[in-house]
């Protein structure tokens, strides 16, 4: 139903975005600002300057899809430095983020790759 194409990668905008932009003008921020491919299948996150709401670009397939959140209470643990460049995290860490926590958890349990023994 939703999301044919998979996911690639995840980048964060940092610093704050003016989300009044709506699919073209992020799409001319990755684009011209941060000089990837919006058509690609890497989801794109944005945050306004009061840290309470989020919009992340994706395309999928045949056309954008513009996720948005706002919280009613609380803020996003987001990155402060304004960059041209995005912070690229994993899909772990979005999770994270958008939990309320901030996307490096010292303390979380890595990844283990297991094999058989038998």
């Amino acid at each position: 139903m939703f999301n044919k194409t998979p996911i690639q990668q995840v980048y964060l905008a940092c610093g704050s975005t003016d989300l009044r932009k709506s699919v073209d003008g992020l799409a001319a921020i990755v684009q011209l600002s941060f000089q990837l491919d919006p058509f690609s299948s890497n989801l794109y996150v944005f945050c306004n300057r009061k840290r309470d709401k989020l919009k992340i670009l994706h395309w999928d397939y045949n056309g954008f899809w513009l996720y948005y959140r706002r919280l009613e209470k609380g803020v996003f643990q987001w990155p402060d430095e304004r960059t041209a460049s995005p912070l690229p995290i994993h899909h772990r860490q979005l999770n994270w983020l958008l939990d309320g926590l901030p996307f490096e958890q010292k303390h979380a349990h890595q990844q283990v790759s297991a094999t058989s023994s038998i």
